[in-house]
């Protein structure tokens, strides 16, 4: 098993992306809170750079290339806000980028991903492999793989997401019982939950997933990692990871407290509640967490629990269409 990361690891990626990465701020909800019978508090990260947390854990990995490696750039695979994440994380640094990106990610996150300056290299979904095709793309071009969720920098520089939650509610004289994540592969989970449990040991944290796609609650319920049975099909189009990572899996099987598991109908009404309630856009995969909250997933009353807003990149007719 390659070195894991730590807290410190965490806190030494906070001060990487620091003055690049914005530390989106806590928001809190009189709606939510009387809906959940608890002090509810949202951190979106719909207002980070590119509109996704991604961009943390992107621009921690590529700043720490140098030399040859820098030269020769990197490839990276994602359904769309990995990608804007380390195109725009290599545009600011001078590293070329070449993303490979399933055929039917979102429109915006394909545009938004060139206009950063990437080279695009789309695939189908449900029949391309896409890491052998991410591995030949590397060797071919001499260049170094930044991979979506399983890698030391990636989680460590996601997980100053979890930091960031924890430490200003301690400047509100509180701290967490509960953080809510939605969760993919689990890069994003594994570095905040090193980062939540060193500063608020007493939290739980809690994984969330799109029905169907719920590899990483029978990873954890069987002690070992788990697929899922399709690669598509779910409008969380962020969250649709093979399998959990090895090394996030690695992390987060010691680290989370459960997983909470929603439909898709229950995300398009979190992504309206979102829009008309709290005036925030948020795309259906950033939405889950809320989702298991307004569905009663969880039961988090008289509690303070922090949920994560993860993204807010979603096609506009996508987005009219649930908000409707």
């Amino acid at each position: 098993m390659p070195h894991l990361p730590t807290a410190a690891d965490v806190a030494d990626a906070a001060r990487a992306i620091a003055g690049v990465a914005r530390r989106t701020p806590l928001l809190s909800s009189p709606e939510l809170d009387a809906i959940a019978g608890a002090r509810i508090f949202l951190k979106p990260e719909t207002l980070q750079q590119t509109g996704s947390f991604k961009f943390r854990g992107a621009y921690n990995r590529l700043s720490r290339l140098a030399g040859e490696d820098r030269q020769k750039g990197v490839v990276a695979v994602s359904s769309g806000n990995h990608a804007q994440g380390v195109a725009l994380a290599g545009q600011m640094l001078g590293i070329p980028v070449t993303c490979l990106m399933p055929a039917d990610s979102p429109a915006a996150k394909i545009e938004r991903t060139r206009r950063s300056g990437a080279e695009l290299v789309l695939f189908d979904r449900d029949s391309d492999d896409r890491y052998a095709m991410a591995r030949d793309m590397t060797a071919r071009l001499g260049a170094v793989f930044v991979p979506p969720f399983d890698d030391f920098f990636i989680m460590a520089g996601q997980g100053t997401v979890g930091r960031e939650i924890v430490e200003d509610l301690q400047v509100m004289g509180v701290s967490p019982d509960a953080v809510l994540i939605p969760c993919g592969g689990g890069g994003l989970t594994a570095g905040c939950a090193l980062a939540i449990h060193d500063l608020a040991p007493a939290a739980a944290v809690w994984t969330v997933e799109p029905e169907g796609f719920d590899d990483q609650a029978r990873s954890f319920a069987a002690g070992e990692r788990l697929s899922n049975a399709k690669t598509s099909g779910s409008i969380c189009d962020g969250l649709l990871s093979p399998e959990p990572g090895e090394l996030t899996f690695a992390v987060n099987r010691h680290q989370v407290a459960d997983s909470l598991v929603v439909s898709d109908e229950e995300v398009k009404r979190a992504v309206a509640f979102a829009f008309h309630e709290l005036k925030l856009v948020v795309e259906p995969s950033g939405a889950v967490a809320l989702a298991a909250l307004l569905s009663g997933r969880v039961d988090v009353r008289d509690q303070t629990v922090a949920i994560v807003l993860t993204g807010g990149n979603v096609d506009a007719g996508l987005f009219a269409e649930l908000i409707g």
